[in-house]
């Protein structure tokens, strides 16, 4: 249920920025026409920002962001994997590694549970066994096992 909210949510965000740029409400903005400013640092406390812009420089990544990212990965991977079971298991595996690195850093869970729509997704994307369709005999019922 709460996903089809996000959904409808989602959906009813997207046609008022349609009927807003229809109306012109995004003509004559402050900086149209001139490259965004991607390195706004103002959440920055000024005494960390040379320190902040010289580790991104160094391709320094965070370690929360390379374990969100390495968990995108995993999923993608789960989600395009074949039949190979051996193979859906390893990267599980590595799943839940990833995951209590994640919940070790914070100090507390990640956040994902069995209420969560993430992890309903989650599931969803890394089913093991897909239930295969039995076969129909006339009248639409199941052959006997």
């Amino acid at each position: 249920m709460a996903e089809n909210f996000l959904h409808f949510m989602a959906d009813l965000a997207e046609r008022r920025i349609a009927r807003a740029a229809e109306e012109g409400a995004f003509d004559n903005l402050p900086g149209m026409g001139k490259p965004l400013d991607l390195e706004d640092d103002s959440q920055v406390p000024e005494e960390l920002r040379m320190a902040y812009k010289v580790l991104r420089n160094a391709g320094y990544v965070p370690p929360e962001i390379a374990d969100r990212k390495e968990l995108e990965s995993i999923l993608d991977l789960l989600e395009r994997c074949d039949a190979d079971g051996a193979e859906k298991l390893r990267q599980m595996r590595k799943l839940g590694v990833i995951l209590m690195r994640m919940t070790g850093r914070r100090g507390r869970s990640v956040g994902i549970s069995d209420g969560d729509p993430y992890y309903e997704k989650i599931v969803r994307r890394i089913t093991l066994l897909k239930k295969k369709p039995q076969p129909q005999r006339a009248g639409g019922y199941p052959e006997p096992s």
